[in-house]
């Protein structure tokens, strides 16, 4: 049942990264594409905006592949980390913990199951196995 739990887990998480990636990149779910986030980074002052949308679309696309699939999982977490500390120091840090205020919960909560499971490890069904 472990394995199974944990299997959840880095489907969910990971499937939903992809989704924000794919966003991010090619316009898909709702998503503003490069050009849409690109204007929206720069305007909270991240430049080159164009530069920044793709490393954080890639980002969390290729984060959420590995870490669905279980291959490299580790460094499919660390990608993941690493746009959600983007994300708390850009945008929501400044707004405190709780989500109702905009906050950075969410982020924090990601990154705790990232780093969880990359600790403890895929289980046994990954792509890799």
């Amino acid at each position: 049942m472990l394995d199974a739990g944990i299997l959840i887990i880095r489907l969910v998480i990971g499937l939903l990264f992809i989704g924000h990636g794919a966003q991010k990149l090619f316009g898909m779910f709702g998503g503003h594409g490069l050009r849409g986030t690109a204007g929206w980074l720069e305007s909270i002052g991240m430049k080159p905006g164009m530069l920044m949308a793709f490393m954080a679309g890639a980002g969390e696309l290729v984060g959420g592949l590995l870490f669905a699939s279980g291959i490299w999982l580790t460094i499919g977490a660390a990608l993941i980390v690493i746009t959600m500390l983007v994300s708390i120091v850009t945008v929501h840090g400044k707004n405190g913990l709780w989500i109702t205020a905009g906050g950075y919960e969410y982020n924090l909560v990601l990154i705790a199951v990232a780093v969880g499971i990359a600790f403890i490890g895929g289980g046994q069904y990954t792509l890799m196995n």
